[in-house]
């Protein structure tokens, strides 16, 4: 089974990129495939563990960072692809 994931870190700040969106996106680079960061959220696929495993990832470290509140959304991917 495949998986997407979409998620945000706040509190936002357009300017600078806080430590917990630094600390997002190298999750999301590292574990998913189609990697899309956007400005008010982050999402990817990948195998169900690998995504699984990067959902506790994210939330360890982005917390850990500062993040004081973390949203997200996973959704299961028909077979053979597609949104």
């Amino acid at each position: 089974m495949r998986l997407r994931l979409e998620f945000t870190t706040e509190p936002f700040d357009l300017d600078v990129p806080p430590g917990h969106a630094v600390a997002a996106r190298e999750v999301a680079e590292r574990a998913l495939e189609a990697v899309d960061v956007g400005p008010f959220g982050t999402s990817g696929e990948g195998p169900a563990d690998a995504v699984i495993e990067a959902v506790g990832e994210l939330l360890r470290r982005t917390l850990a960072a500062g993040a004081t509140r973390v949203s997200l959304q996973v959704n299961a991917l028909p077979e053979g692809g597609g949104r």
